[in-house]
Order: C-alpha cells, then structure tokens, then sequence
C-alpha cells in the first residue's frame, strides 16, 4: 500500500487540474491566436504562468485502484502488475490466462 500523503497529494493535484482546466484551455487558444511573438511571451508570462503548477494535467499519474501504486501500471484493466497477477490467479478476469513455454 502507498502512503497516505502521495494519495492525498494525488487527489490535490486532481482537483486542481479539475478547477482550472477552462482557463488553460482559453490562455492555450488566445496564444494560438495570436500572431505576434510578443503577444505570445505576454499571454503565457502574465496569464499561463500564474496559473498553479500543479494544476498542469501532464503532472497526473495513474494508480492503481486497489494499491495505489503508479509503477506497473496497466492501463486497460486499471490495476498494476502485482494486483493483474492476482487477479488472473484467482480467475477474476475472464479470457487471461498465465502463459507458458
């Protein structure tokens, strides 16, 4: 299990992303707009850049549900490696089966 405080700080970071997507979004198509590469360096110093760092969707990681580690992740089934491993032993997930050679 992972700690409690990267859970918390996970969440945080949602959240953030959640409440200023819309202005990112509106800063991100003024400075496409926009032609002049001082209005661009103006829009993104005085706007983009007063937005939190946090609140930028690239610093997200996916967890796992049951976990909440980040490394091994698999995407499609929403779990790390470790959980995936156990649920296929336990024959929770129907059509994977262990391979062998």
């Amino acid at each position: 299990m992972v700690k409690k405080s990267s859970l918390l700080r996970e969440l945080k970071r949602q959240k953030l992303v959640k409440k200023f997507l819309k202005k990112r979004i509106l800063f991100l198509t003024l400075i496409k707009k926009t032609n002049l590469i001082k209005e661009k360096c103006n829009i993104h110093q005085k706007l983009l850049q007063r937005l939190p760092k946090n609140s930028v969707p690239i610093r997200l990681r996916n967890r796992c549900w049951k976990t909440g580690k980040s490394r091994g992740y698999i995407r499609f089934f929403g779990v790390c490696r470790n959980v995936l491993r156990e649920l296929t032993h336990e024959c929770l997930l129907p059509g994977i089966i262990k391979s062998s050679w």
